[in-house]
């Protein structure tokens, strides 16, 4: 039987991001680098990243194909109150928005073309007030984000593992990811999830 809750991801420290060199960051503090062995794990991380946050949050997400960009957003939606089995990529539609203890807009970009169309869609509304604001596929927007953001890359170790990397680029993210790291350094019940695999 599955615990309902993961076992703590393995962290480690670094003073060196490992982000695309064309990015163009401000980063005001060390990056927090962890290692996810399943899906449980990465929605794990999200839950305590949403339980943190105070509002106003915007999170961009790096990270190819299957990477677990979505299911790190489902855990922020459940840490945030909001129902996680609502949250889907939405490709289609650019935006999905979530009601919790605060709101969460959900944004992927992969079918974006030009700033221009990402402009037409209304997404700079959201980066102001106390909506949480989680984008997939930010690079195709770098330009339209917002300079204080907590930037979370995501990428392949292995079919079953993944290696995870925030940064925080201005004070509002600084403090988020602080908050956050505090309260991770207590780990969850101990589980495991034989299939370890993030999809999205």
């Amino acid at each position: 039987m599955r615990s309902s809750e993961p076992k703590r991801l393995n962290a480690t420290k670094s003073a060196k991001a490992t982000a695309p060199a064309a990015r163009r960051r401000a980063t005001s503090s060390l990056p927090w680098k962890l290692t996810s062995s399943s899906h449980q794990q990465t929605d794990w991380l999200g839950q305590v990243l949403g339980r943190t946050f105070r509002g106003g949050e915007t999170i961009a997400l790096y990270g190819p194909l299957g990477a677990g960009k979505t299911a790190l957003v489902r855990g922020i939606a459940q840490g945030l109150g909001a129902s996680p089995t609502a949250v889907t990529s939405p490709t289609f539609v650019v935006i999905h928005e979530y009601q919790g203890r605060l709101p969460l807009a959900h944004m992927d970009w992969y079918r974006i073309r030009s700033l221009r169309e990402l402009e037409s869609t209304g997404v700079m509304e959201y980066f102001s007030g106390q909506t949480v604001t989680a984008i997939e596929w930010a690079d195709k927007g770098l330009d339209l984000l917002p300079q204080d953001r907590i930037e979370v890359t995501l990428s392949h170790r292995t079919a079953q593992s993944r290696s995870i990397q925030l940064n925080a680029t201005g004070p509002t993210s600084v403090d988020a990811l602080a908050r956050a790291r505090k309260t991770y350094q207590a780990p969850p019940h101990q589980g495991s999830d034989k299939k370890g695999t993030t999809r999205s």
